[in-house]
C-alpha cells in the first residue's frame, strides 16, 4: 500500500525574486522535497474565501539548490486549503491589514484541520517589535508611543536611543538619535506621522558594534548557534540586507537564559519557527513572520536546521 500524498503549501513573496543562496524558505522547501512532500507555491493574492471555505490557486513546483534556476513550475493547483497537509506562512512584512486579512483566511482553513506554521493567531498577536514588552526582564529600556513629547523625555533620560516603526523589517526606517541631534524633531514627526502612528523607542545598546545576534527557535528550543550580523562601517543596523557581515557564534549563558524565558510562550502560541534578535545582553525583537538565518548557519556549522524544523512539524502532526 502506498502512503497518501502529503502536500506542503507555502505562502511567500514571489519565488522568482528570492536570493536562493540566502533564502531560508527555499532551505525549508529543499528539505521538504527530500522528505517526500509535494510542494505547492502560493502568493498572498492566490488565497480567497468562497462560501465559507478557504481556497488557494497556486503551482506545484520542484526546487533545486541552484543559484540560477532554483525552482521549476510543474502544474497549476487549485483547491480548498484544508486539502493540504501543512501550510507554511512565510510572507515577509509589512505587517499591514492585508497581512491580517491573510491570517483570517488561513485561520478559516485551520479550523477545518489544516496545520498552519506559524499559527495565524500567533502571527497576529506577536508583533515583532512590540512583543518584547511581554519580557521586560530580557529587553532594554523601551517606550511605545506616538506622543513626540514622551519620546523627547525618553531621549533625555537615555541620551541615545533607537527609533523603529512597528510594521517594518530589514532595518528600514530605523534611526539612532542622540541627545542634541538637530534632526530629532523631523525624525519624530516622520516616524510618528505627526503623532498619528505608534513607534518603538529603545535604549541604544553600544554592543551593536559586536553584532546583532539572530537566534533561531524551533518549537521554543534554540539552535546551538546564533548568526551575529555585524554592521557595515558607518552603519548602526545589523541587517544583512543593509550590508552587515554575518558571523556564526555559539550561544552563551545569557542567550540561553533569554531563550528559556521566551521559547515556551512562543511554542504555546503555535510559533514553530522564530528568530530572536539579541544585542549584547538584551532581547530587541521577536521575529515570527518569516525569520531567516538557516542557510548561513547550515553552511558555517554543518547543520540542517530545516530538517529539525520538519521534525518538530511531524511531532505536532502526530499529536493533532
Amino acid at each position: 500500500m502506498t502512503s497518501p500524498q502529503r502536500l506542503l503549501g507555502v505562502v511567500m513573496d514571489p519565488i522568482e525574486s528570492i536570493c536562493p543562496a540566502k533564502d531560508s524558505t527555499l532551505a525549508m522547501l529543499l528539505t521538504a522535497q527530500t522528505l517526500g512532500w509535494t510542494l505547492i507555491y502560493l502568493r498572498q493574492s492566490d488565497l480567497f474565501v468562497s462560501n465559507g471555505l478557504a481556497f488557494g490557486q497556486g503551482l506545484k513546483i520542484q526546487v533545486d539548490d541552484n543559484n540560477t534556476r532554483w525552482y521549476t513550475p510543474e502544474e497549476p493547483w487549485t483547491g480548498p486549503l484544508d486539502e493540504l497537509t501543512v501550510l507554511l506562512m512565510r510572507k515577509d512584512p509589512p505587517f499591514d491589514m492585508e497581512y491580517i486579512y491573510t491570517t483570517y483566511i488561513l485561520e478559516l482553513a485551520e479550523s477545518r484541520g489544516l496545520m498552519v506554521v506559524n499559527k495565524p493567531s500567533g502571527l497576529r498577536e506577536i508583533n515583532e517589535k512590540v512583543y518584547t514588552s511581554w519580557f521586560p526582564n530580557c529587553a532594554p529600556m523601551s517606550l511605545i508611543t506616538r506622543e513626540q513629547s514622551e519620546l523627547r523625555r525618553f531621549l533625555k533620560a537615555q541620551e541615545k536611543i533607537v527609533l523603529k516603526p512597528l510594521d517594518g523589517m530589514g532595518g528600514r526606517s530605523i534611526f539612532v538619535v542622540a541627545l542634541g541631534d538637530a534632526n530629532t524633531n523631523v525624525i519624530l514627526e516622520t516616524l510618528t506621522d505627526n503623532g498619528t502612528r505608534y513607534i518603538l523607542a529603545q535604549q541604544f545598546i553600544p554592543e551593536i558594534s559586536d553584532g546583532d545576534k539572530r537566534i533561531i527557535l524551533i518549537d521554543g528550543k534554540p539552535i546551538d548557534y546564533s548568526l551575529a550580523r555585524i554592521p557595515a562601517p558607518g552603519e548602526s543596523r545589523g541587517n544583512l540586507v543593509m550590508g552587515a557581515r554575518a558571523e556564526g557564534r555559539k550561544l552563551n549563558k545569557r542567550d540561553r537564559w533569554i531563550c528559556d524565558q521566551v521559547g515556551p510562550t512562543l511554542s504555546r502560541k503555535g510559533i514553530v519557527f522564530a528568530g530572536l534578535d539579541i544585542i549584547g545582553d538584551y532581547l530587541t525583537e521577536i521575529n515570527v513572520t518569516s525569520p531567516t538565518g538557516i542557510r548561513e548557519l547550515d553552511k558555517e556549522f554543518g547543520l540542517n536546521i530545516a530538517a529539525d524544523f520538519f521534525a518538530a512539524i511531524e511531532l505536532r502532526l502526530q499529536g493533532s
